[in-house]
């Protein structure tokens, strides 16, 4: 069995040396393991460090084109070199080494196709109260979106099996981590989460600018995942929201109407077809969008297949 452990970069010549010593050799269950490293763009001497540290594959991209595509690349170039398992992990040596073994145990032993590194976020000590607050209530929404639980959606820290990356599609821009295990939950891959540790940071974060960039961008891809992939569900959210909210409001006024005060509730009237006829809308705009949605997964099929030929044929 084939691992490939891969690593985003982007400007990591200080920091890779480091990352790539911590990396394990060997693992119980795994016959090879190799470095792959994804260099996005650097201006600096990112991969001349690589190669003088020895790695064994590097990716290089034209210019920088944020995590999700680099993470992209580097799954599709793991899948070419054979790998049967790719462990993602960061650049900036977050997280130990060491722990990679946690993280392809349960899938050397077919127990999950996807494992996630759990960062506990709750108790990470150099995290703000307000980040980990975030973090927490940010995993809460993601586990309602793919139907799973969810302690550390943001963790990058993950081993995926063959299967699972051919299934998978990064569709945005920004980071992978949210709108993949949405996917995963959506068609059932079995995922497993289990505790990892981390380093403190040794260098600000390149993600997220600030918290107001962190928020709006995760939330961002939270609707935008969660309406590709859940669209009857959040449609149908809204538009019962909406026919509940007119239901009330015609009965309040239909209560003033019998008691003789109609007439100076119009408003409430007309704001209750307004809501009646919007929820509906969107009711019927989510079964468009389920039908969209059925499509979508039957062409998805069709490029894992497709995928799958030409990597077998390779």
């Amino acid at each position: 069995m084939k691992l490939i452990i891969q690593i985003p970069c982007f400007n990591e010549a200080e920091t890779l040396p480091q990352t790539i010593a911590d990396l394990p050799r060997q693992l119980p269950g795994i016959d090879s393991i190799e470095f792959l490293i994804i260099d996005d763009g650097s201006r600096d001497d990112t991969i001349a460090v690589a190669r003088g540290l020895g790695v064994h594959h590097i990716v290089a991209l034209e210019y920088n084109r944020g995590l999700a595509k680099a993470f992209a690349a580097g799954v599709d170039a793991g899948l070419r070199l054979g790998a049967d398992i790719i462990v993602n992990t960061d650049a900036d040596n977050q997280y130990y080494g060491a722990d990679i073994a946690e993280l392809v145990a349960p899938i050397v032993a077919g127990q999950a196709q996807i494992v996630v590194g759990d960062r506990g976020v709750g108790q990470i000590a150099h995290f703000s109260p307000i980040k980990r607050l975030l973090q927490r209530f940010g995993s809460w929404v993601i586990s309602q979106a793919a139907g799973i639980a969810i302690p550390d959606a943001t963790s990058g820290f993950r081993a995926m099996t063959r299967e699972a990356v051919l299934n998978m599609m990064v569709l945005s821009h920004y980071s992978y981590t949210l709108e993949t295990l949405i996917q995963a939950g959506s068609r059932g891959t079995p995922v497993r989460f289990v505790p990892v540790r981390t380093h403190g940071p040794t260098r600000p974060s390149r993600l997220q600018t600030n918290m107001l960039h962190f928020m709006l961008h995760s939330s961002i891809t939270i609707v935008r995942a969660y309406t590709l992939y859940q669209p009857l569900r959040l449609f149908a959210t809204l538009g019962t929201a909406s026919i509940v909210a007119g239901t009330l409001l015609g009965l309040r006024f239909l209560f003033f109407f019998f008691s003789g005060n109609g007439a100076g509730h119009i408003q409430s009237l007309i704001l209750t077809a307004i809501l009646l006829i919007v929820g509906f809308q969107i009711l019927l705009i989510g079964l468009v969008a389920d039908l969209v949605g059925f499509n979508r997964k039957i062409m998805e099929n069709i490029l894992y297949r497709l995928r799958k030929a030409q990597l077998d044929g390779d």
